[in-house]
């Protein structure tokens, strides 16, 4: 969440000069602002910071006494919103080696090329092991903020040892894809900590044995999304302009009064797939449907139109329920307003979509029918055979909260969980067959 943070003042620990950080990140903003991932301050003169810079590079920055005496900056960028990336710093100034000091491994792969690339003298000591405070998604620095926007999960650190990344992460055998191993014989040390952020009541709860606490700030929330299971999002690279995401990119809000639309990450060639989004506003000011990704990805994007306009888009109209394919207007289902849930099931096997209005279906010719589902009832042609995804679009200061199966519509759980969500959570009962947009079901 962007206001949300934890944070722990630390104890005298084992060692100032010999650590590991380990952490599971997925970005939800890119290009904009300082997002922490973590840092340990004493003060501006005195601190560490793990973060993602506005230009999408990652940087490593220890201060001390005022002078910075680690600064990696790399040279590749991190702009995917629909991965997961693994972070690895370890640090031991004890090393003769300037390079061995301070190593930064990405999904298991140590990072070697950097603009910047500052290495602290051997045996420096660092702020780590001092009695000062850590934060997991903010900072200390210049009087906090630039909170991590996205998800954070297996948040570790390792007081007095530099561990590979193998300790916390391992290559599938089949896919070939970096993915989460639980760490296990790890000597954690004073200040180690292991937050796995299983509690959704103690989501600041340490898993290592040492019962490093942190406290939670803000309106953090727990989500299915892991690394093992990485679920659609609204995509960040279409935040532009007046169009703003926020809540784990899980809402869109548009301030202008020009149409502005948003995909999602994931796209799919077959299955069936639901989603659920709940709306404010209506008077023509929310369109709801699904987008072939290439005519999306080929649009400009940060044209003025939505999502029923372009070629293989299909969507509903809050104002009238009308249907919009490709542009073209023909009744469809009554109207919806706010506070209205709309489901979305796409059928890419028969290449078909339905609507539906708080659990009750579109009838297909003007109003909302039944409550069971019916392929033979409300089933709108997709107009292109490509790759298919949800989307939203919103315009004069309206919004859509989507639920991808997470269970929440912004910071707000839904009421009860339907029947059929194999695994996942929505509102209403999901039709038989349908799952949620998520890298296990694909």
């Amino acid at each position: 969440m962007a206001n949300s943070y934890l944070d722990r003042t630390m104890s005298t620990g084992t060692s100032r000069r010999i650590l590991t950080l380990s952490y599971w990140i997925k970005r939800s903003k890119i290009s904009t602002g300082y997002p922490r991932i973590c840092s340990y301050d004493q003060d501006d003169n005195n601190r560490f910071e793990n973060y993602i810079h506005q230009s999408d590079n990652m940087y490593v920055e220890h201060v001390s006494g005022g002078s910075q005496n680690i600064n990696l900056v790399t040279n590749r960028v991190f702009r995917d919103t629909s991965a997961w990336y693994h972070v690895v710093v370890a640090i031991d100034t004890t090393q003769g080696t300037a390079a061995d000091r301070v190593k930064l491994y990405i999904n298991g792969v140590q990072e070697t090329s950097f603009s910047t690339e500052t290495y602290p003298s051997q045996d420096a000591d660092l702020i780590f092991g001092t009695a000062n405070v850590f934060r997991i998604g903010e900072t200390g620095y210049q009087s906090g903020g630039q909170y991590f926007d996205g998800y954070i999960t297996h948040a570790a650190h390792v007081d007095g040892q530099a561990l590979a990344p193998t300790v916390f992460g391992e290559t599938d055998s089949t896919s070939g894809i970096w993915k989460f191993k639980s760490p296990s014989g790890v000597t954690w040390g004073t200040n180690g900590f292991h937050l796995k952020f299983e509690n959704s009541g103690a989501l600041g709860t340490d898993s290592s044995g040492n019962s490093n606490t942190f406290t939670v700030n803000g309106n953090l929330k727990q989500a299915l999304d892991t690394p093992s299971d990485s679920y659609a999002t609204l995509n960040g690279a279409f935040n532009l302009s007046d169009n703003v995401l926020s809540y784990g990119n899980n809402k869109a809000l548009n301030s202008n009064s020009n149409w502005k639309y948003v995909p999602a990450t994931l796209g799919v060639e077959s299955g069936k797939w639901y989603a659920e989004y709940k709306v404010n506003k209506s008077s023509g000011y929310i369109m709801n449907g699904v987008v072939d990704m290439q005519y999306a990805v080929s649009q400009d994007q940060n044209s003025y139109t939505h999502s029923g306009a372009g070629t293989g888009s299909v969507s509903i109209y809050s104002d009238s329920g009308q249907k919009y394919v490709e542009d073209t207007n023909t009744d469809y289902a009554g109207s919806y307003t706010t506070g209205d849930i709309i489901g979305v099931a796409l059928d890419m096997d028969n290449s078909k979509v339905y609507f539906s209005k708080n659990g009750v279906w579109a009838n297909g010719s003007g109003g909302w029918g039944s409550s069971t589902f019916d392929a033979a009832v409300g089933a709108i042609s997709l107009p292109t055979t490509g790759t298919y995804t949800f989307a939203v679009s919103q315009r004069s200061g309206a919004y859509n909260e989507v639920n991808f199966g997470n269970g929440f519509f912004g910071t707000t759980a839904i009421t009860s969980a339907g029947s059929n969500g194999n695994g996942s959570l929505f509102e209403y009962d999901v039709p038989s067959g349908y799952y949620a947009l998520n890298t296990k079901n694909i």
